[in-house]
């Protein structure tokens, strides 16, 4: 492949890998993790509720990696409530899945930086043996892929398993009980996603600009020396 195109290729792969570690980097500070709604299960026994009065019980939680925002309706008007995780709800989440979370996504934004690094380093020097070279292209690719999907699988887990969103709402709770009415995950995860995909594409960029995949070996090598050990 012609040396413009290996720098085209090599340059896109750096643009890709420097925005998804901006993206990474913006996702874990905001609160657009998980969206949801949660009933008053206790109010709405109380009064019978059914059809439309079932909305007034129902309030509305959105949370992130660090803070986040729920509103409490019991039948008598939304009441914010924001909270963080650090300390507040540090007793009641699974903090070593949390905080899990929290580490591999560091990893993450600090690879996808090492990556885009290395590939400029590909694009407009001589790449070096090893780490500047194809092995050290598609080991950075690897680790940050692998990271966004441990980050994904985790947090999924900390949340349906775990209960993550029902914990919170009835944090600080003593008279009524919530449960979770309705959840789905919101645009910072999906970023998380996003992230690893590229990532995964960065890998094939990698080969489109004629690295062999690293530990494979020629087919002409062998062939080329049976014939010189025939010679001999």
């Amino acid at each position: 492949m012609p040396a413009q195109q290996k720098k085209l290729l090599f340059c896109t792969a750096a643009v890709l890998s420097l925005a998804c570690a901006l993206g990474a980097a913006a996702a874990v500070g905001t609160q657009l993790w998980v969206r949801g709604s949660v009933l008053c299960s206790t109010g709405a026994l109380l009064v019978n509720a059914s059809g439309p009065e079932l909305h007034k019980f129902i309030g509305h939680i959105q949370y992130g990696l660090f803070s986040g925002q729920r509103v409490r309706q019991c039948g008598l008007g939304g009441r914010p409530f924001h909270f963080s995780f650090f300390p507040d709800l540090l007793r009641i989440i699974p903090a070593s899945i949390h905080v899990s979370v929290i580490l591999f996504c560091t990893v993450l934004i600090v690879f996808a930086l090492v990556g885009t690094g290395f590939f400029l380093l590909n694009a407009f020097g001589s790449p070096y043996e090893t780490l500047h070279g194809p092995v050290g292209l598609y080991l950075w690719s690897f680790i940050s892929c692998s990271c966004g999907c441990l980050i994904m699988i985790l947090f999924s887990s900390e949340v349906k398993i775990h209960h993550l969103s029902e914990k919170i709402a009835n944090f600080k709770e003593g008279t009524f009980t919530f449960k979770t009415h309705s959840e789905q995950f919101a645009n910072s995860f999906w970023i998380i996603l996003v992230c690893s995909l590229v990532h995964f594409l960065n890998a094939l960029l990698i080969r489109f600009a004629g690295f062999e995949f690293p530990f494979s070996k020629s087919k002409d090598s062998g062939t080329i020396t049976g014939a010189v050990d025939l010679m001999y």
